[in-house]
């Protein structure tokens, strides 16, 4: 594979061309090589670790706990245990905020079903949302 300008690293990998020189300021991703005009460089590396950073990303991990994962990969003391347990706090992180949306969903359901949907000035739905939760004078 031939040096992957910026612009093609982000088509490849849909990660916005901002994001990556954000990643490379704070270490997330090496340094690429330059062009004798100063032009980044990336090579296959940077591409499997861009994707590797992106996927993190959209499983819900933050830059610590990816800069940590990172750290293993470069053999840098950090043990697939610690990494286990990241990943089943981070679990367990996920599962709350199921559970959460979850009596979210429950809440609107209730109040979605006491409303007619009918073209009339009265509205349950704005009723139930004007209920909760009491004010004190």
């Amino acid at each position: 594979m031939s040096a992957l300008s910026i612009g093609e690293l982000s088509f490849r990998t849909a990660v916005n061309i901002e994001t990556i020189r954000y990643y490379e300021r704070i270490g997330i991703m090496p340094d690429p090589g330059r062009t004798p005009g100063g032009n980044r460089q990336y090579d296959r590396e940077h591409l499997k670790r861009l994707a590797f950073v992106k996927r993190c990303r959209t499983l819900g991990f933050g830059i610590e706990d990816i800069r940590t994962m990172l750290q293993l990969v470069d053999r840098k003391g950090v043990t697939c245990a610690q990494v286990h347990q990241m990943t089943i706090d981070h679990l367990a992180i996920i599962r709350e905020k199921l559970s959460s949306l979850q009596r979210l969903e429950r809440v609107l359901n209730g109040m979605a079903a006491k409303c007619s949907g009918d073209d009339v000035p009265e509205c349950p739905i704005l009723d139930a949302l004007f209920e909760h939760p009491k004010i004190e004078d």
